[in-house]
């Protein structure tokens, strides 16, 4: 029987040092499901996002993709999964083509189609550059190489941490259009995003953490009963779940 869930986080957390930067975070995410997970900055997006794709071992807790536990089968869940990182790190002494190259070498694809499917996305993105040095690259051109990279692959779940950051308005909106076309066809999707507007359209599920601690979830409906002010937008939500609502008082007091 096919496993319900893409990713599952029982009890996550992480420390470093005496600060709890994860706090026994619980996970179900369902495949092809587009899941906002958002917060305040030093939250513990980043820090989950990194403990659910490998790169990061939790203090506590158990992480399964796929219904593969991070633990045991690592390597093989690395196969199956793509990511976009908050920082798009590519070393800068390669050429764009000599990074594709290098994942369709390490991932072991089949050349003819992921060229074919290159060619067709870098036109989409206004990719003209991978002749060019990624030490030359602006953010948003490594950004869009990033994101590019992981497309690419089709992978079954993809991980997206602030993917539009540093992209222009026609990449950002193709993004949201391509992530919209890949969970409907199974992808299951996990985005951090500060663009709350982006979460409001695209996300099926929206899960809110907060110093560490996962403090609401729920489809946008559900977030929005559990608000004691009636709130409709999912900014004045957000603001009023994380404590951060008092906004209009700041500006009375810069006046």
């Amino acid at each position: 029987m096919e496993n319900l869930y893409t990713i599952e986080a029982y009890n996550l957390s992480r420390k470093f040092g005496e600060v709890i930067a994860v706090d026994n975070v619980n996970l179900k995410i369902k495949k092809g499901e587009i899941y906002g997970f958002l917060g305040p900055n030093g939250a513990g997006k980043t820090t989950t996002i990194r403990m659910l794709t490998g790169t990061l071992r939790p203090t506590l807790g158990r992480v399964k993709i796929l219904g593969l536990d991070m633990s045991i089968s690592e390597i093989e869940i690395k196969k199956s999964i793509g990511v976009v990182p908050d920082e798009p790190r590519i070393y800068e002494n390669l050429k764009g083509k000599e990074f594709i190259d290098f994942i369709i070498d390490i991932y072991r694809l089949d050349r003819r189609k992921i060229l074919e499917r290159l060619k067709d996305l870098c036109e989409a993105f206004n990719i003209d550059y991978l002749d060019g040095y990624v030490g030359d690259y602006s953010h948003g051109m490594k950004q869009k190489l990033m994101v590019v990279s992981v497309l690419l692959r089709n992978p079954k779940v993809m991980f997206l941490d602030e993917p539009t950051v540093g992209l222009d308005a026609k990449s950002v909106r193709l993004i949201k259009m391509l992530l919209k076309r890949y969970s409907e066809d199974g992808t299951t999707i996990f985005m951090t995003t500060h663009i709350l507007e982006v979460a409001e359209k695209m996300c099926d599920r929206i899960g809110i953490i907060n110093q560490g601690k996962l403090i609401a979830e729920g489809t946008l409906d559900e977030l929005r009963a559990l608000s004691s002010e009636g709130y409709i937008s999912l900014e004045d939500l957000f603001l009023e779940l994380t404590g951060q609502e008092d906004v209009s008082d700041i500006l009375e007091a810069l006046q």
